[in-house]
């Protein structure tokens, strides 16, 4: 695979930023009933192999309903800070009742935004978090969003990923899938996108990678750190 690879052959994503605000915040509140305990175990077993330890400061991208992130303050303790990052105000209110709810709001700063740009300083992060999120965005918008996670990472900080994955290479399943995201781009969003070689054409060093399945497609965990 070339390292222009990552980008071929992935479908486009045509939904607006603010259709996915909009889309996003309307399901925020029943979003766990008919994705968020699929979703859980992938979360928690990348999770794990980040190896996220007491006092250091982590952001995730794309916190949903909070679970991870709620995981993630419990993981850096007290003496730790999380950020995260997300479009959703619908989202974010959900996050913000599980995070007072569990007594460690104190812990998280969460901000509204798209992650194209993150408003944070270069060399901030112990480590990123980022889980079926990374497939919601553009093809032409992964490399600029790997290029700013990088941005924000210490040297040799850690990196991990959870996406929907087309490095298997050609099924039914996936096939149909992206069929119905074509047919259907402002409901069907998300698509399988090349994880692992995206990651590595960002020029991080992958140091684990796993391949699992949910519901028949392709998911990969991929931890990775700055050079």
């Amino acid at each position: 695979m070339n390292s222009d690879s990552s980008q071929d052959n992935i479908s486009r994503v045509f939904r607006s930023k603010d259709e996915s605000e909009k889309t996003y915040s309307r399901m925020s509140r029943f979003y766990d009933l008919f994705a968020g305990n699929f979703e859980a175990k992938y979360k928690n077993r990348a999770l794990k192999y980040l190896d996220i330890k007491a006092g250091e400061e982590v952001l995730e991208i794309g916190f949903g309903t909070g679970h991870s992130i709620k995981q993630i303050a419990l993981l850096v303790g007290k003496t730790g800070k999380v950020h995260g990052i997300d479009i959703s105000s619908g989202m974010m209110n959900v996050t913000e009742k599980r995070l007072e709810k569990a007594g460690i709001i104190n812990r998280v700063k969460l901000t509204l935004s798209d992650a194209l740009k993150l408003p944070y300083n270069t060399d901030k992060f112990d480590a990123v978090f980022m889980s079926f999120t990374l497939e919601l965005f553009d093809t032409s918008e992964i490399p600029i969003i790997l290029n700013e996670i990088k941005r924000v990472l210490k040297p040799g900080g850690r990196f991990g990923i959870v996406s929907m994955s087309k490095g298997e290479g050609e099924s039914i399943l996936v096939n149909l899938y992206e069929w119905v995201h074509r047919k259907f781009p402002k409901y069907a969003d998300c698509r399988p996108i090349y994880v692992e070689q995206s990651i590595k054409d960002g020029r991080f060093e992958i140091s684990f990678k796993d391949t699992l399945k949910l519901s028949g497609l392709p998911i990969e965990i991929v931890i990775a750190e700055k050079n």
